[in-house]
């Protein structure tokens, strides 16, 4: 449903975060919500495919100095930053970063600015910055730039350096440059090493990858542009890489702009007048760090600033500041580097944090200790004995609380020195001192990360399912080799694998409808194969096919076709193609071709392409994908769907081509109309259809989450209509998100709907270049949301480290699927939580009013009996009397955790979510038992 590449190409390792494109990765401002400042899009990272061919800058001074940027925060680092600079013989000057402004009056003879390690960064630095890059100026940066500085500098800042620091790697890895021919300053000697770094995301249509790190993925850790260099580690630092190679890569860096040697010489500024440049006070030790680290922490990126959502509950207590929903219209503020004071000692405070940063910071901690809390409670409550509540709270009424003490579980000794450090944090803010305020925060959250129960099983039953791509499909040669695949799977506990089956009109199978099976799999059937190799081991197994997106010119030269090759459908009926308004087949960005979704052919043999893989094989469910138009933009006049078909359809109930329509017509909501009817028609015939003759197909899409204003007119996909008809059984909304507060602002607001409650939702995890425990958080945060599970893409960015964690937790265990078996589903996710609520009364940990706990406990031991009479026998009147019972318990349940809800506000939420999923599975598991 996206437009551009597929991760299951050699260009795999390719990311683009803006108008992204491949389907399964929405646009990225998404992710960044509230600054709504989108990325310049991705280019291709690819070690196999991308090297550097810039030429260095023919604007800049030839034998000018290097401006090295002074901060608070590489103050410390300074003596290494010098010496490093001395070695290499490079002529420099200095300039504060507090002096860095569009008014500073620079020396004539700087060439390139060097910004070593500077993590915040002002608007108006980048202000100077983009101004010195306009006059064609040059630029290096190293280490996790701007990451710490407000969203929209930040944004800003990755526009203008083509980069940005993704996430640290979390064990040394091989710096290895791409070495060609043509790129004579990256293939200089010494340029090799073993060092700490992270890894960079290229955001620039002229981003280009000069290294990559010798790890997983071999992602990409110098990314350079026409004008800057981005060095994915923190030069001039002696625990992080050695001098030989700062040093190394600073000369080859610099020989793109010319010659800047100078013996070293130095001079005490890089302002003629107007500035100074102040020394750096030392930065006094560290308060006493009271939360244990990590032996060697990695140097982590810092979340998204974003307000976090809480969880969503329908009749929620009043919540705690701290768990409030955001307000997507709040900005946060740029505090201009004049308004603070100037005679601050910059050195020991650091730029300041405002109240409304403080405030975001503070949320994301809690809300990830919340989420922290809940995983340790699950994991501890998966070995509690069973117990029905009511006998646990007289069990907790009649203790002696002054003998016999429980230990301290785990989870409330890690929460506890979270919560503290959490308070250090804020008195450091208080008390001015930013740049510790900034390391404290970052060692809570690593320290929290690394708590996760990574290495215990959690028995929750879910949907996990797995993208398996075309790309991991093609490499294995034979079914032997698809079957070490699906071992793999199986291990990691997943349950459902997406394969991807017809692909830019290609099938995976030699099929008689497709004109044409994927030429690099001829010669044997992996739908077939991968249908017995995932019945033999309990998984199912759900074709995913590409519905309208019809050819794609990345496949196109995997092939060994033209670049403008239509597909083997489209070249074969060249009226079935959907064209821009300009008559143009491919979109410019996404390089792909669409069917005309008007197009009555294109419709009748779409749907004979599934019935052919829902008769000929023995699949449990069809995932459509692209089932939507291509990205179009009404501001710039740029729309799809004039296929011949729809021009002719819509001419004959208006009379007027829409060709000729713009944006302010009378007709064109009609038109906009007409192409959402187009996309609904297909769904409802496929469900139609698909469920007449197969109803046991499981039918899913995979759609953006976008809110529907923006997605109606973009890409005309009204998955609400889908759902509100109950046409589709799974929602699979392409949540991705590098960080978890992210990840939570897009899906969270998927759930607020009761209209949605009879269709499962299946939010997806993009795993390419997202960090393991980041996953598991992201994982985390579903189970505390109504959700029916989760779905990972893709197969081929499964890491070896998350693989295990995943064995580890959730590996080999015999849970019913949530869309096979509803209703048994709700009853184990209610004993879930009942051991939860068991465990902390026998650890004295619920706080709950002694008038109030009989009546809970009888209430929840009723719900507990018509959810297993559901279970045991599904008819309409258990049904009736298991929602009676839940409805009536969802709504007393705030009052009764009333007083646990002021102590622990994420984990009552998290409880009214997960009864909300309950509900949610008895009105899926009613409409699929009136449907058969």
């Amino acid at each position: 449903m996206s437009s551009g590449f597929s991760p299951n190409e050699p260009s795999s390792k390719a990311l683009n975060l803006d108008r992204i494109h491949h389907q399964h990765t929405p646009p990225f401002s998404l992710i960044w919500q509230r600054s709504r400042t989108l990325l310049s899009r991705l280019v291709r990272g690819s070690a196999l495919t991308l090297i550097c061919t810039l030429s260095p800058l023919a604007a800049v001074a030839r034998d000018g100095r290097l401006a090295v940027v002074r901060s608070p925060e590489n103050a410390s680092q300074w003596a290494g930053i010098t010496s490093r600079l001395q070695q290499a013989g490079v002529s420099y000057c200095t300039i504060e970063l507090g002096d860095a402004n569009p008014d500073a009056q620079l020396r004539s003879d700087i060439a390139v600015f060097f910004f070593p390690n500077i993590e915040t960064m002002s608007g108006s630095q980048v202000i100077l910055l983009q101004s010195w890059l306009s006059k064609g100026g040059g630029a290096i940066v190293s280490g996790p730039t701007g990451n710490l500085s407000q969203p929209e500098v930040r944004n800003q800042l990755r526009s203008l350096l083509g980069a940005y620091w993704g996430f640290p790697l979390t064990t040394p890895a091989t710096l290895q440059p791409l070495r060609v021919k043509s790129q004579a300053w990256a293939s200089q000697l010494g340029l090799s090493s073993t060092i700490k770094g992270g890894v960079m995301i290229p955001v620039g249509l002229d981003s280009q990858t000069a290294a990559v790190w010798q790890a997983d993925g071999t992602p990409p850790a110098i990314v350079v542009t026409p004008q800057t260099t981005f060095l994915g580690w923190r030069w001039g630092v002696d625990r992080v890489s050695s001098s030989e190679l700062d040093v190394a890569w600073l000369k080859a860096a610099l020989s793109r702009y010319g010659n800047l040697s100078g013996g070293g010489s130095s001079a005490p500024s890089c302002l003629t007048s107007g500035g100074s440049t102040r020394e750096l006070p030392t930065p006094p030790p560290a308060p006493p760090n009271i939360t244990p680290q990590r032996p060697t922490p990695p140097q982590s990126p810092p979340q998204s600033r974003n307000t976090p959502p809480r969880p969503i509950s329908q009749n929620p207590p009043q919540p705690p500041v701290a768990l409030r929903p955001p307000n997507l219209n709040e900005q946060l503020i740029i505090e201009p580097e004049a308004e603070q004071p100037r005679s601050q000692p910059r050195g020991r405070r650091g730029t300041a944090i405002s109240r409304a940063q403080t405030r975001q910071m503070q949320q994301e901690l809690e809300n990830l200790i919340g989420r922290l809390e809940s995983a340790l409670l699950l994991a501890a409550a998966t070995e509690q004995e069973n117990m029905s509540v009511s006998d646990a709270a007289e069990r907790f009424q009649a203790a002696d609380k002054a003998t016999n003490p429980s230990p301290e579980p785990r989870a409330t000794l890690v929460a506890r020195e979270a919560r503290t450090g959490l308070q250090t944090f804020l008195q450091l803010i208080d008390r001015g001192q930013y740049n510790q305020a900034r390391q404290q925060w970052e060692r809570v959250r690593d320290r929290v990360l690394a708590s996760y129960p990574v290495d215990r099983p959690v028995n929750y039953p879910e949907i996990r399912a797995m993208w398996l791509d075309r790309g991991t499909i093609v490499r294995a040669k034979s079914e032997a080799d698809l079957a070490r695949i699906f071992d793999r799977l199986a291990s990691a506990g997943i349950n459902t694998i997406f394969f991807e089956t017809v692909n830019a009109s290609y099938s995976i199978y030699p099929s008689e409808i497709a004109p044409e099976q994927n030429p690099l799999v001829q010669g044997w059937d992996p739908l077939e194969a991968a249908v017995k190799l995932a019945r033999d081991r309990g998984m199912e197994l759900h074709a995913w096919v590409w519905i309208f997106a019809a050819a794609n010119k990345r496949h196109n030269s995997v092939l060994g076709q033209p670049s403008n090759y239509p597909g083997p459908v489209l070249s074969r009926h060249p009226d079935w193609a959907m064209r821009d308004r300009a008559g143009n087949l491919f979109h410019p960005k996404t390089q792909k071709a669409f069917f005309d979704p008007a197009n009555p052919e294109v419709q009748e043999y779409l749907l004979s392409l599934l019935e052919e893989i829902a008769t000929r094989y023995d699949v449990d469910g069809i995932q459509l994908d692209y089932i939507r138009y291509p990205f179009g933009g009404t501001q710039v006049n740029h729309t799809y769907g004039y296929g011949t078909a729809a021009r002719s359809q819509f001419r004959e109930r208006t009379g007027v081509d829409p060709v000729s329509l713009t944006t302010n017509h009378p007709l064109w909501n009609q038109w906009a109309a007409f192409r959402i009817e187009q996309v609904d028609r297909f769904v409802a015939q496929a469900s139609e259809k698909l469920r007449a003759e197969h109803p046991e197909i499981v039918l899913s899409a995979a759609v953006f989450p976008t809110p529907p204003t923006e997605r109606l007119v973009s890409i005309q996909q009204g998955w609400e209509t889908w759902i509100r008809n109950h046409q589709i059984d799974l929602l699979v909304p392409m949540t991705y998100a590098l960080e978890t507060e992210a990840f939570q602002d897009i899906t969270a607001p998927l759930f607020t709907q009761r209209q949605r409650g009879s269709t499962l939702l299946l939010p997806g995890i993009r795993l390419l270049r997202l960090p393991p425990l980041i996953a598991v958080d992201q994982v985390q945060l579903l189970r505390d949301l109504p959700s029916g599970g989760y779905a990972l893409f893709a197969f081929e960015n499964l890491g070896l480290e998350l693989q295990t964690i995943l064995r580890r937790t959730q590996g080999k265990q015999p849970n019913p699927l949530p869309y096979r078996q509803p209703f048994q589903t709700a009853n184990l996710r209610y004993q879930a939580l009942q051991r939860e609520w068991v465990f902390l009364l026998a650890n004295r940990q619920l706080s709950i009013e002694s008038d109030a706990l009989q009546e809970w406990g009888k209430q929840a031991d009723g719900l507990a009996t018509a959810l297993q009479n559901v279970s045991d026998a599904p008819n309409p009147r258990n049904v009736r009397l298991a929602k009676s019972a839940l409805f009536a318990f969802e709504r007393q349940f705030g009052a009764w955790m009333s007083q646990h809800a002021q102590t622990q506000p994420y984990q009552v939420q998290a409880w009214e979510n997960r009864l909300q999923s309950l509900e949610r599975l008895l009105l899926y598991g009613e409409r699929i038992r009136e449907r058969s």
